[in-house]
């Protein structure tokens, strides 16, 4: 884990509560900031991605598998070695067990999976939370209380390329899940069927396993 700067620390207060800074300290702050919004413009710049990932849930437990990402809205994690997929279209995210022909469906919007996947990760918002710059890591936390909750997601990326490197999704709960990905793809090919999700037959319980 690294060490944050103390620019980031204040920067993140003095959003959150309205902290009058120093201007010298508000001008470092405000540095930091401008460094987060060109990683956040970067990330926000690639348009599909697709590759590997390593999850780790609340308990320790770990799983893999391949993603495919396409901006804005869509992603898709297959788990290798079970049944599980998941499929989020760019209006509801579905957790489909194909073994037990089961899909769970929660709307994108109230998910923060929505900072992820939006258009553009606009971070002059409300929905920043830290910023946080380190030799290895730069981290960004976005949460918005007024739709996702308690919930929040923590983005941390490569300081030199300000590519993504995993993320970790703390529900309501205060669990967290942490995806790592790998041997990642920008801009690589999609398709877009694999984000469908098939309401109609949800809605009749014929889901089947496709």
């Amino acid at each position: 884990m690294t060490t944050p700067r103390i620019a980031g620390a204040l920067l993140s207060l003095a959003l959150l509560a309205g902290t009058t800074l120093g201007a010298p300290t508000m001008a470092r702050a405000q540095a930091a900031g401008a460094v987060a919004q060109r990683v956040a413009d970067h990330f926000s710049s690639v348009k599909s991605m697709r590759g590997e990932f390593v999850q780790f849930d609340a308990a320790g437990n770990q799983s893999e598998g391949t993603f495919a990402l396409e901006r804005p809205g869509r992603i898709r994690f297959d788990y290798k070695g079970t049944p599980v997929r998941v499929i989020a279209d760019g209006s509801q995210v579905a957790v489909n067990n194909r073994k037990l022909n089961t899909w769970d469906l929660y709307p994108l919007s109230k998910t923060p999976l929505k900072l992820l996947l939006d258009q553009r990760i606009d971070l002059s918002g409300a929905n920043i939370q830290s910023v946080k710059e380190g030799p290895d890591l730069t981290t960004i936390v976005m949460g918005d209380k007024s739709i996702f909750g308690s919930s929040r997601i923590t983005m941390m990326f490569d300081p030199s390329t300000y590519d993504l490197r995993q993320w970790t999704i703390r529900d309501a709960q205060g669990k967290d899940t942490t995806v790592m990905i790998y041997n990642v793809q920008d801009g690589a090919s999609v398709d877009k069927d694999q984000f469908s999700i098939p309401y109609s037959r949800i809605a009749t319980g014929q889901t089947g396993n496709k």
